[in-house]
């Protein structure tokens, strides 16, 4: 089942984003300051941030967050994954592939992008399986430092 997350939730998705941050997928470190933002930002009014837990048998198996902006490249809404994570027990059994079918129906005029490391071969292939495929941008930030910059 895929839901809104919950006040509730907090506890183990704040494990599950420490687990996440602190992996080879993600470049940059996160803290609890920021993990607890993220979450309250999801279970609030945030207009911008929607979070989702994956559940079967009242066990939390994973959860994604996902930020609303427009493309002006594009022309539409662009919905980023910011986080898409699943217990190593919990992968490949399609349970991301369920999340991409919920999304894509729920905002079907929408734009979808994410970000994913190379050495990320398991959610790569999730990815493209679901018509998802790379674009040539080179990205840049300012205000923080990705643990993997100089």
């Amino acid at each position: 089942m895929i839901r809104p997350m919950k006040s509730k939730d907090t506890e183990i998705i704040m494990e599950m984003m420490e687990r996440f941050y602190t992996s080879d997928a993600v470049l940059t470190n996160g803290s609890k300051e920021i993990y607890a933002a993220d979450i309250e930002n999801c279970v609030n009014d945030n207009p911008y941030l929607e979070g989702y837990v994956f559940e079967e048998n009242n066990e939390i198996q994973g959860y994604a967050m996902l930020a609303k902006s427009f493309s002006t490249e594009f022309g539409k809404q662009c919905i980023w994954i910011e986080d898409l994570y699943l217990s190593s027990e919990h992968r490949r059994k399609g349970i991301g592939s369920q999340f991409f079918d919920f999304i894509k129906e729920r905002y079907p005029d929408a734009v979808f992008r994410l970000e994913v490391e190379d050495e990320n071969i398991g959610a790569i292939a999730t990815y493209q399986k679901n018509g998802f495929r790379d674009i040539p941008y080179n990205e840049m930030i300012y205000g923080v430092r990705p643990r993997s910059c100089n």
